[in-house]
């Protein structure tokens, strides 16, 4: 009996310890990596990365180190107390990985040279897969995170602030290059060329960031499929945001703001194909969305408010369907190329209908043509928008509703919605 008491006491408590917990008591000690310390800059991390074995932490203490550049080949662990400062002294790259399984957080690194002839970065990761590169601030970096050849990784929560003056001599902020399976969550980029670049860049994720002030796009975006930029924030940034020659890929509820100039656009689709716009704002730009040779998009629960152009849509752009959105008082809605349409516009609520709904459904009773005669004037002759407000305007886009001549005819809402959603 006693023996039998003692076997289910110790079930009940081997019960109530988790499998990690077990796990942990049956690891070897030696697995856990050993711990070094730089405490003073006048100590070489590069002597501690040479000591260090896989698995290893190395914890460096605050303080300016300017060592070189720094390069890690194995898979350890490298955490700054109180933000030691890596500085590049203007002499080149500061810290490249070429290892897996490489976590490095809590460094300040600033003060890459500027380069013609190399991609020189504040951090490189060059052919690493499960790489971490966490809480960060890169200032003065040329390029600051610069990712290459690389997969599974993480690049979260950094400050990534250049002095970017001109495009030519200036680099990018977070820059991908033929990578899978990245995710780029909650960093600030401002003013470099490109915020965010992603070229050959598949399976990946953007969300939560803010890209700003930077002199070309906030998001540059090419040849990457199946890739998904969420609750981003793109502001005051040059040319706005541009999204090229990719597939499937899925943008929900960013925000484009401020994007003003001659050439600029909250986004830009230029052959996409596939792809998802839910619930975006688009807010004070040049133009809101500017699409050229894209097809089988979803645009539905977008919110367009005070844009100079909500949607120009150029040539070769079929089978899209904008739906269930908010175009609030901008300047045109909508602008079209082509005497053709082969969109679906329906149930959007636009701010300049004037019709009316007997049934009182939410519905209006007359269809609604968001483009106006105008619009196709002022592609033609740009100078024409000093008229914008005469009467002679008035007349000629309410010319062209009753028979329409430039525009397509059937590019038109047959049901708009009568409240804003």
């Amino acid at each position: 009996m006693f023996f039998e008491n003692r076997n289910k006491e110790f079930e009940r408590i081997m019960k109530g310890i988790s499998f990690f917990s077990v796990l942990l008591l049956l690891l070897p000690f030696q697995l856990f990596g050993k711990v070094f310390k730089v405490t003073k800059p006048s100590e070489l991390i590069t002597n501690a990365i040479a000591l260090a074995s896989p698995h290893d932490t190395i914890i460096v203490s605050e303080g300016i180190y300017n060592q070189g550049p720094i390069i890690i080949d194995k898979p350890i662990t490298m955490i700054g107390v109180d933000y030691p400062v890596l500085d590049g002294e203007l002499k080149g790259g500061v810290l490249t990985i070429k290892a897996d399984s490489v976590w490095f957080e809590g460094f300040v690194i600033k003060n890459v040279s500027t380069s013609y002839i190399e991609d020189l970065a504040g951090i490189r990761v060059s052919n690493s897969s499960g790489f971490t590169i966490i809480n960060n601030k890169l200032h003065n970096t040329f390029f600051g995170v610069f990712l290459e050849a690389s997969d599974h990784g993480l690049v979260e929560n950094n400050e990534v602030i250049g002095e970017a003056v001109d495009q030519y001599n200036s680099g990018n902020g977070i820059h991908l290059w033929q990578c899978n399976n990245i995710s780029i969550i909650n960093n600030h980029v401002s003013k470099h060329r490109d915020g965010i670049y992603f070229e050959f860049v598949d399976n990946s994720r953007i969300i939560g960031n803010r890209s700003d002030h930077n002199l070309r796009y906030g998001l540059h975006f090419m040849f990457s499929n199946q890739d998904l930029y969420e609750k981003n924030i793109f502001e005051k940034n040059g040319a706005g945001v541009a999204v090229m020659f990719s597939k499937f890929i899925n943008m929900y509820y960013n925000t484009f703001k401020d994007n003003w100039g001659q050439s600029s656009y909250g986004l830009l689709l230029k052959e996409i194909y596939d792809g998802e716009l839910i619930g975006n704002t688009f807010d004070r730009n040049t133009i809101g969305i500017n699409a050229e040779g894209s097809n089988r998009l979803i645009i539905t629960n977008n919110t367009f408010i005070q844009n100079g152009w909500a949607v120009k849509i150029l040539g070769a752009c079929y089978n899209n369907t904008i739906s269930e959105n908010n175009f609030m008082y901008n300047t045109f809605d909508v602008a079209y190329s082509g005497g053709l349409n082969e969109n679906i516009f329906e149930k959007n609520y636009w701010s300049d209908y004037t019709g009316y709904d007997l049934d009182r459904d939410g519905v209006g009773d007359v269809p609604y043509r968001p483009v106006r005669l105008f619009t196709y004037v002022v592609n033609q002759v740009p100078e024409s928008i000093i008229l914008i407000r005469s009467l002679f305007v008035y007349l000629i886009d309410f010319s062209e509703k009753v028979s329409p001549i430039f525009t397509p005819d059937n590019l038109v809402d047959a049901q708009p919605k009568m409240l804003p959603y």
